[in-house]
């Protein structure tokens, strides 16, 4: 403060000896309006000075000075660490952007490879499925194909046995009797490519007669045999796997004792007995 009012004085001071000059050179009449400036002029310098004392920059000591810096510091590190921050943080935005992008392809490519996995899955089941029916079916075509030849070749079968047996039971000459046996020779072979093929020859004689298997065509009376035993056989039958190709003609007798229940296999009395309990 005291040195603003130094200032002021020395500025009042110059300003009077301004005007004294300007007494001494302008005349007497027009002292009163050299006295008027001068004061206006030294008005307007004390207000120069004091204008110029209050944006005169107080002197900083040492330690504002460092505080100052450090405080220049701090906010210089402050705006390039923002600056940094904020490039960091769009890096990483775009980075989660370009991971969450491949996530969903990956969960894109995984689930079409689910699918083409599962598609290749039921293709080979598909195939699998195909190859198992079209086997079956060609061994079905295989098997209705043999039944078939074998059925036409029944009766051819049928005339050669009855041109045997009739052979048989006449008086032939010797020739005669190796022609017949050639002839039984052949039958044996065709026997032999039917057994190959699965063909089996039902002849039931004193077999209980199975409706399944038999065809009754007349019943004979014969009390020591069983009731319903096969009496005689007129024509065999002849069975393919599971599958009856002709069924055996035959005689059913009756007036006997009836047929006793067969008897029970091992595994299944014991399945009896265990059941029982």
């Amino acid at each position: 403060m005291s040195a603003r009012n130094d200032h002021t004085e020395a500025a009042a001071a110059a300003a009077s000896a301004d005007a004294e000059e300007k007494d001494v050179k302008i005349p007497v009449e027009a002292a009163d309006e050299a006295t008027g400036a001068a004061e206006t002029e030294a008005a307007q310098a004390v207000e120069a000075a004091e204008t110029a004392e209050e944006q005169e920059v107080p002197a900083m000591t040492e330690e504002e000075m460092v505080e100052a810096a450090i405080r220049a510091g701090e906010e210089a590190a402050n705006d390039d660490f923002k600056v940094k921050y904020e490039q960091v943080a769009n890096e990483l935005a775009e980075v989660r952007a370009e991971l969450e992008a491949a996530a969903d392809a990956q969960k894109e490519a995984e689930a079409k490879a689910t699918e083409a996995a599962d598609r290749a899955t039921r293709l080979q089941a598909d195939w699998e499925n195909y190859r198992r029916r079209t086997a079956a079916e060609r061994l079905a075509e295989q098997a209705r194909a043999t039944e078939k030849l074998v059925t036409a070749l029944l009766p051819v079968v049928d005339d050669i046995e009855r041109a045997i047996d009739h052979a048989r039971t006449q008086e032939l000459a010797d020739d005669f009797k190796q022609f017949v046996d050639g002839v039984d020779a052949v039958h044996a072979k065709l026997m032999g490519v039917f057994e190959h093929e699965g063909v089996e020859v039902i002849d039931p004689k004193g077999e209980a007669f199975d409706p399944l298997e038999h065809q009754a065509v007349g019943r004979v009376e014969d009390v020591e045999a069983y009731d319903e035993t096969v009496h005689d056989v007129y024509q065999k039958g002849y069975r393919m796997g599971d599958r009856i190709l002709r069924s055996a003609m035959v005689t059913v007798t009756y007036g006997g004792a009836k047929r006793p229940a067969p008897a029970e296999e091992p595994a299944e009395a014991e399945a009896s007995e265990d059941t029982e309990e």
